[in-house]
């Protein structure tokens, strides 16, 4: 709960709330701006006692809300009227500003004030809101209006098709697994194309969406990243799709990400089918992978269920026309639900976009219903265009986009969010309106600062990590944030304090030099001016093309700042039975487990009566003489450990394991 409205339920002034706070056994701190749940309950309990609130408290009772200060400076003099303002469920801060009748950069300050970096178009909630405005003098009433930047859309309503005239489509396609299980190599595969070798360390990065011929008959695909930072991207493709692939590698079986895409297919109600891939591979294990499935509720048709299993080599192209007639065989089954008026208005969803150094802003839609045709009048949520161009996935121009068909559009006057649906306006009027309201702002993809904290925040201050974020396409910021999120942050706080679009610039290292930020491109280049700048004022610019390696970079820096210990665990202990050989400090050793297991190229602690003898190294187990990773408790294995000192029979070999964090 934040002070602010802790302070008016109890219709006390925050500043001596936060004075009598200590008195009474509860330290917030001085500079506090939130309180947990359970501190909230107790003060409140606490106060609820006249004689304790006649105490400490006096005559700071007030009857009514009081203005802020802000809020007093706006009209000029003090009042204790208070104003009702109605905010919706998401309103523009722009728009918030003006209904309270305040300067926007002074309610932004107030934001900022409340840990919310917002910027003046950005959305904020309904809670949000009102606890700024109530902390600003507000009544505050909820309304079922829409003030968001985009407004709410009824997505049965523009999807919705007329049976009568409508006409069968190409089925959309989504491919999901768990990363490395080879979805990309299926498509290129599928397309007799190489997108995997333009993509960094063989990682989808984007969405992307193809389409293919087969028998006279379309198919789209849209393959979406399987690493898990793009969950939030892989959920998007499901949305937009009418079968899913979910795919399993044969010799990795059911992963974690493999029930993450379950999971996004059912919440979807989508059919789908399961291509087990890799069967080429020498340790491939098709009846472990149906035994996973098994165990997951998707039970295959050979083992009495009703999970389609297709068996696959993307690599040796084996059975991939078998893969397409079963999809075929689906969409046939669901032919009713595949279908679209070609004859009206487009409507469809954004699954990329991004800036183009020649072309602007750029977007990649799948058509769901209607044709979109050149020179069409759109709206995607905030941004609007007219369409000066289309190209198909192979970069062909085309005038004219039928459902199903994933399709890239120029003439847009600013970047879409992915996800957002476009629709085409008919009305001139209306989109001049809307073209009117966007003018002037530049092509940019948030320049708020993105805090990644804890709650508590405000209270401990923690070193922090600050970043300054520049990628190729919004969905490649939105999953860099999302990782970000998942880094331990208990000792050092990691912020995003800028973020945008686009290859790096002279403008963006003066940037992060003033913000002291690290500045990390993405998929981007850095600019001749801003290398030479950069070398002048000993800048370092960090370029990455793979999340993986991008994250690491974040995580060295927290380490550096926070430093790290190490933490031992005894996973196992050995009783010495046996001496086998002994060379020039080494020895192999034979004996019993006694506790937990034993693995080989960790500590081995020598223990002699109870006192350790030496840290030594464990290189090698051998069981039945077989070279082995471990051995559990009970049973006898020999061990190859080097070290100075030499071990007796009836000496302890404790096997240390030692993490650090």
């Amino acid at each position: 709960m934040n002070v602010t409205e802790l302070a008016r339920k109890l219709r006390i002034t925050p500043k001596k709330l936060k004075e009598v706070m200590p008195e009474l056994g509860f330290d917030i701190g001085a500079r506090a701006i939130k309180v947990d749940a359970k501190m909230a309950s107790a003060i409140l309990e606490k106060l609820s006692d006249s004689k304790i609130r006649k105490q400490y408290l006096e005559n700071e009772v007030i009857e009514k809300p009081r203005k802020d200060i802000i809020t007093e400076a706006v009209e000029g003099e003090q009042s204790d009227e208070v104003k009702i303002v109605n905010v919706p469920e998401r309103i523009v801060v722009k728009e918030l500003a003006k209904r309270m009748d305040l300067p926007v950069t002074n309610l932004v300050l107030e934001l900022m004030k409340n840990g919310v970096m917002a910027s003046l178009n950005q959305d904020i909630d309904f809670e949000t809101a009102s606890i700024i405005a109530e902390d600003l003098g507000f009544e505050v009433k909820k309304s079922e209006e829409d003030g968001s930047v985009a407004k709410n859309i009824d997505y049965d309503e523009v999807l919705k098709v007329d049976k009568k005239s409508a006409k069968a489509r190409p089925p959309v396609v989504v491919v999901m697994g768990h990363v490395d299980h080879g979805k990309t190599k299926l498509l290129d595969a599928i397309r007799s194309t190489h997108i995997v070798d333009a993509e960094a360390g063989g990682i989808t990065q984007h969405i992307g969406a193809y389409q293919v011929e087969k028998d006279g008959r379309l198919l789209t695909f849209i393959d979406t990243p399987g690493h898990e930072a793009f969950s939030a991207m892989r959920s998007r493709g499901a949305q937009v799709a009418d079968i899913a692939i979910l795919l399993v590698a044969a010799d990795d079986g059911v992963q974690p990400q493999t029930i993450e895409a379950v999971s996004h297919i059912r919440n979807a109600g989508l059919p789908f089918i399961v291509a087990i891939n890799k069967i080429d591979k020498p340790d491939a294990n098709i009846d472990k992978v149906k035994s996973d499935l098994a165990q997951i509720d998707l039970n295959p048709e050979d083992w009495g269920g009703k999970t389609i299993c297709v068996e696959v080599s993307a690599k040796k192209n084996l059975n991939i026309d078998g893969l397409l007639e079963t999809l075929f065989l689906v969409a046939d089954m669901e032919k009713e639900n595949i279908v679209a008026n070609n004859g009206r208005s487009a409507v469809g969803t954004i699954i990329e976009s991004h800036v183009d150094k020649g072309e602007g802003p750029v977007a990649t839609v799948l058509i769901q219903n209607g044709t979109l045709k050149r020179g069409d009048l759109v709206k995607i949520g905030p941004v609007s265009g007219k369409i000066r161009a289309m190209k198909n996935w192979k970069g062909e121009i085309v005038n004219e986009t039928p459902p199903s068909m994933p399709v890239k559009i120029l003439g847009l006057n600013n970047i879409p969010q992915v996800g957002e649906i476009l629709t085409v306006v008919d009305n001139k009027k209306d989109f001049r309106k809307m073209s009117k309201i966007r003018k002037g702002h530049k092509v940019d993809f948030g320049g708020e600062a993105i805090g990644i904290k804890n709650e508590d925040e405000e209270e401990v201050k923690k070193p922090q990590v600050n970043l300054f974020l520049k990628a190729d396409v919004l969905g490649s910021i939105e999953a860099i944030i999302e990782s970000l999120q998942k880094i331990n942050q208990d000792k050092v706080d990691v912020k995003v304090v800028k973020q945008s679009l686009g290859n790096i610039t002279e403008a963006d290292i003066e940037n992060a030099i003033g913000l002291s930020a690290h500045l990390i491109g993405f998929n981007v280049k850095i600019t001749t001016e801003a290398k030479r700048l950069a070398t002048t004022k000993d800048f370092k610019v960090e370029l990455y093309e793979v999340i993986y390696d991008l994250l690491q970079f974040v995580e060295d820096k927290i380490k550096e700042l926070a430093g790290t210990e190490k933490i031992e665990t005894e996973i196992g202990r050995l009783k010495v039975l046996k001496i086998f050989r002994t060379g020039k400090n080494w020895q192999i050793v034979g004996g019993n487990v006694k506790t937990g297991i034993v693995k080989s190229d960790l500590i081995a602690r020598i223990y002699r009566d109870g006192v350790v003898l030496e840290e030594a190294k464990v290189v090698a187990i051998e069981a039945g003489k077989e070279s082995v990773a471990e051995v559990a408790e009970g049973q006898e294995c020999g061990m190859k450990i080097e070290g100075t000192e030499d071990i007796r029979e009836g000496d302890e070999v404790a096997v240390i394991s030692i993490e650090e964090k």
